[in-house]
């Protein structure tokens, strides 16, 4: 009777062992994939600040070489050529595209002036080349909230506005900043026509999303269905100051 209760509390003290142990390795396992995912994602950031600046130091001085000296012939053929003027405005047309680009990769505004300022430019910027009208509201004062969190909810911003234009059919759009006590609240509503968030939660896209904001220790909340538009909130918690 003892050896059968010894062997009894000893089958229970292994099991509990055993569960502590798996649960250890789960955390272990859930750090290194945050610890790969930030690697990953900090890598496409530095990668894409090296195409930025490679695009403005390179072709974009090339172009604007070009443009110099296409100048210079139209002034000695006193703007008569026309293929000479037609050649200029591609030009002229190729260099904004490029500035376009630089801007949507490592937008200035989000790095010299902060968030707030950042999401105001993009939703002008939607406004002025969509036919989304787009609000923006924001209710807290003029701060920077770090640069891990004020890039990360400016790559959530963008991802949100593509998906928006792309599958929504929405025709308009509210973004809104927030501070509620110590936590930065993004939210994000369109009317469009919506979708069944159980089909594609497990999506690359939502995966992606859900996976930026925990790396800051934030909190996603995606609410949408057929024919009612789509909510997305997220909330960050901000370091005490």
């Amino acid at each position: 009777m003892v050896l059968i209760t010894g062997l009894f509390f000893f089958v229970i003290v292994y099991q509990r062992k055993m569960i502590k142990n798996q649960v250890a390795l789960r955390r272990l396992e859930d750090e290194r994939q945050q610890e790969l995912l930030k690697a990953v994602i900090e890598a496409q950031e530095t990668e894409r600040k090296r195409l930025a600046e490679d695009l403005h130091d390179s072709v974009g001085q090339v172009l604007s070489a070009i443009k110099l000296k296409l100048h210079k012939l139209d002034k000695l053929n006193e703007g008569q050529n026309a293929m000479l003027a037609d050649t200029r405005k591609l030009t002229d047309e190729c260099i904004q595209e490029i500035r376009n680009i630089i801007h949507n990769v490592l937008p200035p505004v989000l790095t010299d002036f902060g968030l707030i300022d950042a999401l105001q430019a993009l939703c002008v910027k939607m406004n002025d080349n969509t036919p989304i009208q787009v609000a923006f509201t924001r209710k807290l004062g003029d701060e920077r909230f770090g640069s891990e969190i004020e890039l990360t909810l400016y790559r959530i911003a963008q991802e949100l506005f593509g998906n928006a234009v792309k599958h929504s059919e929405a025709s308009t759009i509210h973004v809104d900043l927030a501070k509620n006590g110590n936590t930065l609240v993004m939210s994000f509503r369109d009317n469009g026509k919506g979708f069944n968030i159980e089909t594609v939660k497990h999506g690359f896209g939502i995966k992606n999303l859900r996976s930026r904001v925990q790396l800051i220790n934030g909190k996603i909340d995606i609410y949408s269905k057929p024919l009612s538009g789509t909510i997305t909130t997220i909330n960050i918690p901000l370091p005490r100051r």
